[in-house]
């Protein structure tokens, strides 16, 4: 088991918010704090310092975008804590705001389903909190159908962009051999490929720019 992370939640739903803190501390984490608010978010984020924040994208009072703005909030004065974000469903604003404040800590984008698959979120979850950008496979593959043929991303191979797929969903250079049945040789190339069409700096994080740069381009 990875080592035990404190964590805070916020989910205004009381089923789910109890569910996650049943999957965490069995899991072997310590959850200091499960709120339903983002006011409250910010305020137990303040004063316990976790690991990394597991939050709603809508809280009340609004239901719109409380936990997201709390997110960026936490993002700008706690850079260090990672942020995992859930969301009902696939909306693509929330994913062009996420990107906007990825120095610093892992991030996380998870659709809520994702929780019932409990070692795959507690996968994402110890990939966002050893620094990882890890985007749902889901609006991974929103994404990509609704954007294929034009943008940065125009001059990578269907391989290429499958590759890049698989690294925004977090996994790393062996694991993707694994899906795509390759040698990790044959994903290092490709690698190595898409950060040279993408013309990223090499004094930058490439990995996650690269990241980036695929859903940037992937939600316009």
């Amino acid at each position: 088991m990875t080592r035990p992370l404190r964590i805070v939640i916020a989910e205004d739903a009381a089923l789910l918010r109890e569910g996650l803190v049943g999957i965490l501390e069995k899991a072997g984490h310590q959850v200091v704090a499960a709120v339903a608010d983002a006011d409250a978010l910010l305020v137990y984020t303040a004063s316990h310092r976790p690991d990394v924040i597991v939050t709603d994208i809508r809280m009340p009072p609004t239901h719109t975008d409380e936990g997201l703005r709390a997110a960026v909030a936490i993002r700008a004065r706690h850079p260090d804590i990672a942020i995992v974000l859930l969301s009902a469903y696939i909306a693509e604003a929330y994913v062009a705001e996420l990107l906007e404040s990825t120095t610093g800590g892992g991030i996380g984008y998870l659709l809520k389903d994702r929780v019932s698959h409990v070692r795959e979120f507690l996968d994402n979850l110890g990939r966002v909190t050893a620094g990882g950008t890890v985007v749902d496979p889901e609006v991974v593959r929103h994404l990509l159908a609704r954007r294929r043929n034009d943008g940065p991303l125009a001059a990578l191979t269907p391989r290429e962009r499958e590759v890049l797929a698989l690294m925004a969903e977090g996994y790393t250079n062996p694991t993707i051999a694994e899906h795509l049945v390759v040698s990790e040789a044959a994903v290092r190339k490709h690698v190595g490929n898409i950060f040279a069409k993408l013309d990223l700096d090499p004094d930058s994080d490439r990995r996650v720019s690269a990241v980036l740069a695929y859903l940037r381009g992937a939600s316009r």
